[in-house]
């Protein structure tokens, strides 16, 4: 839970990822802490997160809600460090073999995330819009593709 603010912190200096309320990462490191990611820094300070959650209706796929680190620790392998370890660790504990996420278009480095991860574990990589722009009632946003990795056996 200690974690939310600084979560938070690192996603809005993204300046990529669709800044959720802080209360909402607070929420977010207390409720799905098991199914989430934190990478730290020699001090013990947070330097990036994936946060993930396991589908109601498809308890064996891990939904990655969000990728981010900061961006002094960035081209280091990082999130896919991440990825792998929270994919291995939600497969052993819950029987994961399915990785979900939402990648905008024009989103290279998520792109290349999933896409090497599919590789690294010889699994297929479904791709289709799951929420074209009309969905969202907020105003103008492009496109989440639904980027379906799996199965896949770590």
């Amino acid at each position: 839970m200690a974690d939310g603010a600084v979560l938070w912190r690192i996603a809005r200096d993204s300046k990529v990822l669709d800044l959720n309320s802080s209360y909402s990462y607070l929420l977010w490191c207390r409720d799905f802490a098991a199914t989430s990611a934190v990478a730290r820094d020699e001090h013990g300070e947070p330097v990036g997160f994936i946060t993930g959650y396991l589908r109601p209706d498809s308890p064996r796929t891990l939904l990655v809600w969000q990728v981010a680190v900061d961006e002094a620790h960035r081209g280091r392998g990082l999130a896919a460090a991440m990825l792998d370890a929270l994919a291995a660790r939600t497969a052993a504990e819950h029987g994961v073999d399915t990785v979900e996420t939402t990648v905008a278009p024009g989103n290279t480095a998520s792109e290349r995330l999933f896409t090497a991860f599919a590789e690294r574990h010889g699994a297929l990589l479904e791709r289709e819009v799951l929420f074209g722009t009309p969905d969202f009632p907020d105003g103008p946003h492009d496109p989440e593709v639904l980027h379906r990795i799996g199965p896949f056996a770590l």
